[in-house]
């Protein structure tokens, strides 16, 4: 008797803990979309040219940062996408277009039920897919937009979005995914049995992250700007601080890049991996040529040495390099899916540098991580500006444990600059990335950093404004009741 009671209250406390567990996902279910704001947020890096390279030679880190309420006052998604400053309105702008495609939509009904359906159905709204398709302003926009739905997504679910997608089932991670245009280079049947093989293991995989964390290469040493003295010692700093791969930027002067590069070996040694970043400056013959001439320095790859949209160009570089012991390296710019199958299918790369914004969010990453397993390639993830290694680090944990299964040659790509103005930022320890814990996609900004760096209202922005001793002014017809005058306006 005494056993049927204990036997009856433990089905009875499994029964209770059901019905609630299903109330509670029947709560969550009903998660809507109420409101988007969006804010242009422009960081002054150019001042100090931090993110300098060989074509962008005054980059103001930037975002166009978005913010989706719900009817749940304390469920939010966060979102952004990565720009230069001057532009970042543009976007700002674009992902206002689909307000009408985001507000009063049901988060599991209308998006989580099919999500690969409804990132199609995002990218290719039947006006605005003018402005790319899957490219350019629009793709930006979306990119924003649709990692603001992971953030909100794994934060109702209590996750970091990299534990969200490796607790996925395989059928559910392929039903985020759109395989338009791709099924010659990868189909839904093939995705699968990917993301089924790599089951095995994974628990293991997992415990290893969680302990050891992620290897890094970073690039705060190597930006163009930088003068000999303040190369030489962060060399030092970022040896003292446990990095042991680096990459320094090139393109803009020959000699000038020998001199950097041999000031690089020199605190190094010769036992260290280095990477040179043409950051797309040369046309073929030319990368060819001066790689050969860079050779002496033993870079381990080149990274986008020609036009981000020349794939044939790529392979061309490629083959004639191998013969030195240089790989390729591009992605960063790469602007969707069906480049990087291209990419692939004519071997123009030995690693693929996914971006979390150039691409439209996680969806579109997804497939080009599941096309790298199939082809042999590495994926080398690009960050760097601003957000994009507290997103980064989500995607390659997942690439990690679900997909690629080892961390043979890989690493993620670091740059020491604005981690502060997050909520959650990035957390490194002996030059590895330790595995994000709490819940969304890491990239809640303070609000306190939206205050003062907003453009141009931001009190950053608008003490610089006022500091300008001249004010460009503009005329402009002022309409009163009585008579149309011509009045002088300043420009904001």
């Amino acid at each position: 008797e005494v056993w049927v009671g204990i036997n009856y209250t433990l089905k009875l406390q499994l029964e209770i803990k059901r019905r609630r567990e299903k109330e509670r996902r029947g709560k969550a279910s009903m998660t809507k979309i109420t409101a988007i704001n969006i804010h242009d947020v422009r960081f002054p890096t150019s001042e100090e040219q931090h993110g300098s390279d060989a074509m962008h030679t005054d980059p103001d880190y930037s975002a166009a940062y978005v913010i989706l309420h719900t009817d749940n006052e304390d469920l939010k998604g966060y979102g952004m996408t990565f720009t230069l400053g001057r532009g970042t309105e543009v976007v700002c702008l674009c992902i206002k277009a689909y307000e009408h495609m985001i507000v009063g939509k049901d988060l599991d009904k209308d998006i989580l039920s099919n999500f690969g359906k409804y990132w199609g159905d995002l990218t290719n709204e039947s006006q605005l897919r003018w402005l790319g398709p899957e490219k350019g302003v629009s793709h930006l926009a979306v990119a924003a937009i649709i990692n603001a739905i992971w953030d909100l997504w794994a934060t109702r679910e209590g996750k970091p979005v990299w534990r969200l997608l490796v607790d996925m089932k395989p059928e559910q991670l392929v039903n985020c995914i759109d395989f338009r245009w791709i099924t010659d280079a990868l189909t839904r049947e093939e995705a699968l049995d990917i993301l089924r093989k790599a089951e095995a293991g994974k628990a293991e995989r997992i415990d290893f992250l969680l302990k050891n964390g992620f290897p890094s290469y970073t690039t705060s040493a190597g930006w163009l700007g930088y003068d000999n003295d303040r190369i030489r010692q962060l060399c030092k700093d970022n040896l003292a601080r446990g990095w042991q791969v680096f990459k320094i930027k090139v393109g803009s002067d020959l000699e000038d890049d020998k001199r950097r590069l041999k000031i690089v070996r020199e605190e190094i040694g010769e036992g260290r991996r280095m990477m040179v970043d043409a950051n797309q400056k040369w046309d073929v013959p030319t990368a060819i040529s001066w790689m050969k001439e860079l050779a002496e320095y033993k870079p381990w790859f080149i990274e986008e040495p020609t036009s981000p949209d020349d794939v044939l160009g790529h392979a061309r570089i490629r083959r004639e390099l191998a013969p030195l012991g240089i790989k390729v390296a591009t992605g960063e710019h790469c602007q969707n899916r069906v480049m990087f199958k291209q990419f692939m299918q004519a071997e123009g790369f030995d690693f693929c540098q996914i971006d979390s914004c150039r691409m439209g969010g996680v969806n579109e990453i997804l497939s080009v991580i599941l096309m790298c397993k199939k082809f042999g390639v590495v994926v080398m993830p690009h960050a760097g500006g601003v957000g994009l290694c507290e997103y980064v680090q989500h995607l390659t944990f997942w690439d990690y444990c679900s997909v690629a299964g080892c961390m043979k040659d890989t690493y993620i790509e670091y740059s020491d600059h604005l981690h502060e103005h997050f909520k959650n930022p990035v957390i490194m320890k002996d030059g590895n990335y330790t595995a994000p814990t709490e819940p969304g996609y890491s990239i809640e900004m303070k609000e306190e950093s939206i205050r003062t760096y907003e453009f141009p209202s931001g009190t950053y922005w608008g003490l610089k404004i006022a500091a300008r001793s001249v004010v460009p002014t503009t005329t402009v017809a002022v309409h009163t009741e009585d008579n149309v005058e011509l009045e002088t306006e300043e420009k904001k």
